[in-house]
């Protein structure tokens, strides 16, 4: 039999053998961890190169349409600027005369009504009183 000093060095030996081999276990899962993950940045890294240069590329093509738009904007703006100039131009050539031409027609439609509105001939009747004699006529 085993004495009580015995019996509590093997359960230390036990217990430090459960341990180590827990530790062996947990190193080793821990190893194959590392192994993934190494193995994981080496195919990003082989992917990273080619997905710089697609985004170099991409980064250039907006910067071409940047400057294309630039230039397509200064063109829009001077075509604007000459569109202004046109209409000012136009306002003023056919805008003047058609003013003249409305003022004159009004004055001459207001001619004609104020002197449609006077009396007619020598006698001094308006139109009203012509227009009674005129109906006394007929009936006589």
């Amino acid at each position: 039999m085993l004495t009580g000093g015995q019996v509590a060095g093997l359960i230390v030996a036990v217990f430090w053998a459960v341990l180590v081999s827990f530790l062996a276990l947990t190193l080793l899962r821990l190893a194959r961890l590392l192994n993934e993950a190494g193995k994981l940045v080496a195919d990003l890294a082989d992917q990273a190169g080619p997905l710089m240069e697609d985004m170099t590329r991409t980064v250039r093509r907006a910067n071409e349409q940047l400057g294309r738009t630039d230039v397509i904007t200064r063109q829009v703006h001077g075509v604007t600027r000459n569109v202004s100039a046109v209409t000012t131009i136009m306002t003023s050539v056919v805008g003047g005369p058609l003013v003249k031409a409305a003022a004159f027609s009004y004055g001459v439609r207001k001619a004609l009504s104020n002197r449609a509105g006077q009396p007619h001939g020598g006698d001094g009747a308006s139109r009203p009183q012509l227009q009674a004699r005129h109906d006394g006529k007929r009936r006589g």
